[in-house]
């Protein structure tokens, strides 16, 4: 099956869920954002209602608002991709219906955690998904927090959906990836924002970015430096950024990124428990994070 080479840009960000001080949804708030990660911060798509976006404490009803207020918000500017995946195939199925028609233009479908199915019922999910809409999507292969990895011939087998286009590849097994970008036409996402140099020379076209709030345009300039064959500036890049790229996620990522933006003026407020907000510790060393990489806050 053949699939756009790159049907979602070559950035993306998995957008956090800003909240007010109460902790009820921001839509007002995630509109701006989403325009900001756009216009200012060069993503040539979003992910909404991803782990980043803090979906395992939002209601199916605010992850319908979110795609609505940001589908508004970024217009034709980018595309939007909903995080739609559960460990349930038809709770899995209904989000990725409603957001759809909320004016979602791709979906990201996590492997199932926790309940750790075998190979053949990942096929099943994944493909009982694809089937339900009319959208593209990404498969999304994070084991250390599922608890399990999407086989590469279960991936190989997937690729012979027309509506299975990519991976978000956050396993970490490049010899895997390098497997199935040799065997199949899936566009690629790298996952975790220091692999993406190298993912990028196993034939990854782009990155689904956390640190990418903050480091957004350059971020886009080391991959297209690597895509022209100027590899000099991608590694001067890829180094430059490594304190960003590895230290938002001292503590998860949403943490980080949110206080970062809380520091920059941005929406974003504070995290739903269990998660907890950033300590002054954290926050001072996230600073010196983002002084290394040349990007202050």
């Amino acid at each position: 099956m053949t699939h756009d080479h790159r049907p979602f840009g070559r950035l993306l960000t998995a957008m956090v869920s800003p909240f007010r001080a109460d902790g009820s949804l921001d839509i007002e708030g995630a509109a701006r954002l989403a325009a900001y990660l756009v216009d200012e911060q060069a993503n040539d798509a979003l992910v909404i209602n991803g782990t980043t976006g803090e979906s395992p404490t939002t209601t199916d009803a605010e992850k319908e608002q979110l795609i609505r207020a940001v589908v508004e918000a970024v217009g034709d500017r980018a595309k939007v991709v909903a995080g739609v995946g559960t460990n349930d195939t038809s709770h899995t199925i209904e989000l990725a219906t409603a957001a759809e028609k909320a004016g979602a233009q791709g979906l990201l479908v996590v492997t199932p955690y926790y309940n750790k199915p075998p190979q053949a019922g990942l096929i099943r999910h994944f493909t009982a998904v694809a089937d339900a809409t009319g959208l593209p999507m990404l498969v999304y292969d994070i084991p250390h927090r599922a608890g399990i990895a999407i086989a590469t011939e279960t991936l190989v087998r997937l690729a012979e959906h027309s509506r299975i286009v990519g991976v978000k590849d956050a396993k970490g097994d490049l010899v895997g990836t390098s497997w199935v970008t040799s065997r199949t036409d899936l566009a690629f996402y790298c996952g975790d924002d220091p692999l993406t140099l190298p993912l990028l020379a196993l034939g990854a076209v782009g990155l689904v970015g956390t640190s990418t709030h903050l480091c957004g345009p350059d971020a886009q300039e080391m991959i297209r430096a690597y895509e022209s064959g100027d590899t000099g500036t991608a590694l001067a890049l890829h180094r430059r950024l490594l304190p960003i790229f590895t230290g938002i996620f001292r503590s998860p990522g949403t943490i980080l990124v949110k206080a970062a933006l809380a520091a920059k003026g941005l929406p974003a407020g504070p995290v739903r428990s269990p998660l907890v907000d950033a300590t002054e510790a954290e926050m001072a060393q996230l600073r010196q994070d983002c002084e290394a990489a040349g990007l202050p806050l």
